[in-house]
């Protein structure tokens, strides 16, 4: 018996390796393919600039407006952290604000340094922290995700009818097709919160004949997964989760603008609140699409192209302005998730990945 026993051994640690090969390799090509784009993007974005004249504008800019942006930005994290707050009250009632700052700003900073990393070690510093379900924490990242891309195409939709032909100029490139992704993530979010049979009918008749233990296990996933999308169907909380989230999108615009008056964008090129607006959706998009941390280069592209060719600044100014903006955003996220990263104790990444996969991925069958 012992002698069957040491021979798994060998044949299971293959096993083991071999996916954690995979999986490096899956990470490493994920990091050449953001690296790839972010050079892409900052050479469209730098190829033409004249350094001398990007410095000057950078060294010139009143940042007296830059940092009276700077708690209207941390304001709007903390409004994020009070609508996942409401997000999870059908489910978690007494879950802390303070626990879910912490968890947004994580989550921010672990964007700027990985792509798309804070939308998994976010839910789990709050389970972690609240002794709750990663499963249903994920659930409301997704729903907060569908919130917001609904906010956005709304409010994309307001400024195409009002710059249809500045936008047309800023995104030549932007066909309905960019859209895909959103709207199926929007039907999922629809399928799993008002038809949840449909998901327990395919449970039921594709994975339950291959394997009861993974269906249990997938089961209870669902089941807890499930309750992340409980306040969609709870009418009493719509206006407040209305409100929240306009106030989000309120609050990072509001920083948009105020940087207008550090470039003189205001006296300069008549721009205003509404242009401001504008620019928050096109940096929306930006953030939406880029498969970069922090959107990196993309971020720098979006509002470089809008700037020079909807309101005709010139490329040094208006990358200046960018890079202010975007640098000012990135440090606030990074510095204070960076510290609430130390507050929670964080220390291993992999660990947190290994705790996370216990409760989303089953464990094999015993022969």
């Amino acid at each position: 018996m012992n002698e069957d026993i040491s021979n798994k051994l060998p044949e299971n640690s293959d096993e083991l390796t071999g996916k954690k090969n995979n999986e490096i390799k899956k990470k490493f090509i994920r990091y050449i393919i953001a690296f790839a784009l972010i050079t892409v993007a900052l050479y469209i974005t730098l190829k033409d600039i004249d350094f001398y004249k990007l410095w000057q504008y950078i060294k010139n800019a009143d940042y007296f407006w830059v940092i009276i942006s700077i708690p209207i930005m941390i304001f709007s994290h903390w409004v994020r952290a009070m609508r996942w707050q409401t997000m999870l009250k059908p489910v978690a009632p007494k879950s802390s604000v303070w626990n879910l700052f912490s968890a947004v700003m994580i989550g921010y900073a672990a964007n700027n340094i990985l792509p798309r990393g804070g939308e998994l070690l976010r839910p789990y510093v709050y389970a972690r922290r609240e002794k709750s379900s990663y499963s249903t924490a994920f659930a409301t990242i997704v729903v907060e995700r569908f919130i917001d891309i609904i906010i956005l195409a709304l409010m994309f939709g307001g400024v195409f009818f009002f710059f249809r032909e500045q936008i047309k100029q800023a995104l030549p490139n932007l066909h309905a097709e960019k859209f895909l992704i959103p709207v199926g993530i929007v039907i999922l979010v629809l399928i799993l919160s008002f038809w949840p049979p449909f998901v327990r009918f395919g449970l039921k008749k594709i994975i339950r004949p291959l394997s009861q233990k993974f269906y249990e296990k997938l089961s209870g996933i669902f089941d807890r997964f499930l309750l992340g999308f409980t306040i969609i169907r709870k009418p009493g909380q719509y206006l407040r989760l209305t409100i929240e989230s306009l106030s989000i999108w309120l609050l990072y615009t509001i920083p948009m603008y105020l940087m207008f008056f550090s470039f003189s964008f205001d006296t300069k090129y008549g721009m205003g609140f509404d242009d401001a607006i504008f620019l928050i959706v096109i940096s929306g998009i930006a953030f939406t699409v880029a498969p970069v941390p922090g959107a990196l280069g993309i971020f720098h592209f979006f509002i470089q192209a809008t700037l020079n060719k909807v309101y005709g600044i010139n490329i040094e100014e208006a990358l200046a302005y960018a890079t202010v903006n975007h640098t000012v955003g990135y440090l606030v996220q990074t510095i204070i998730g960076g510290l609430f990263f130390l507050r929670e104790n964080v220390k291993n990444i992999e660990k947190n990945d290994k705790e996370i996969q216990k409760e989303i991925i089953p464990p094999p069958e015993q022969n």
